[in-house]
């Protein structure tokens, strides 16, 4: 039997823009005594991505739109916030509040494709005030330039190492939240299983995994929001490197929407 560890990197200090993240990842990896190796994958929270690479802004910088000014009134968010929202989405999908609630909802479809709550501008964990965090630019390049490096510095054969870039969202029909892949690098976001067999020898036509996903969810357990452990390593897991992969492949086309 295989065994699968699931490990927190400890100590990292709190991310500032231009900090180099590969080399602190990996300051800490060799104070836990842990080196990585084929097959390793990290799974890193988008915050300290994002911090890293300045994608960042304060609500005092940003002067409202109209278009701010009038979502904010039906939700009672601050329009500063609300044009942050707008900037990053490429279409708004709902807005609500209920009766009686403080703050409403925006759903937006993200510049990347995702559809989240408030475009994922997050204002936890953070040390400044009115401070907005905004997803990566392009997480799946900063994914892939992360793992390049960490194959690099261990020796380890090329996109054999891989690294997921996690965030938190909403799930449709169900409550609660649950950390997701938004960037990858050498996993397969899906790990389709069509034309293999199940248990008792039937074949499988739709199961495809949703393995980047999985990973995400799984760093869930450890990457508490207090608990300051924004990278979690897995050692153990079976996966075929695809250096194709791409976070994109995870996103149902529009013309299956179920939901709309």
């Amino acid at each position: 039997m295989r065994a699968l560890t699931i490990n927190t990197i400890e100590g990292l200090p709190d991310i500032r823009e231009g900090d180099n993240l590969v080399g602190l990842i990996i300051e800490k990896l060799t104070a836990q005594r842990q080196v990585l190796c084929e097959g390793d994958v990290l799974v890193i929270a988008q915050k300290i991505i994002s911090k890293a690479e300045g994608a960042v802004c304060h609500v005092d910088d940003i002067t409202p739109t109209q278009e701010a000014i009038d979502v904010a009134e039906k939700v009672n968010k601050d329009p500063r916030k609300v044009t942050v929202i707008l900037s990053e989405s490429t279409r708004l999908v709902k807005v609500h509040k209920h009766p009686g609630a403080n703050e409403g909802i925006i759903l937006t479809e993200h510049r990347l494709g995702h559809i989240s709550a408030n475009a994922a501008v997050d204002e936890s964990n953070t040390d400044n005030p009115g401070e907005l965090i905004l997803l990566p630019k392009d997480p799946d390049a900063s994914a892939r330039e992360i793992a390049e490096s960490l194959c690099k510095y261990y020796g380890a054969p090329a996109h054999s190492i891989g690294v997921v870039i996690s965030d938190t969202f909403g799930r449709p029909w169900r409550l609660g939240q649950t950390n997701v892949a938004i960037g990858v690098a050498n996993v397969p976001a899906l790990n389709p299983l069509f034309g293999e067999c199940d248990a008792w020898g039937r074949p499988l036509k739709v199961t495809a995994p949703a393995l980047a996903d999985e990973l995400a969810a799984a760093s869930g357990l450890l990457m508490s929001k207090q608990g300051k452990c924004p990278v979690i390593l897995f050692k153990g897991l079976e996966w075929e490197s695809n250096p194709d992969s791409k976070a994109s492949d995870l996103l149902r086309p529009t013309q299956e929407d179920l939901f709309a």
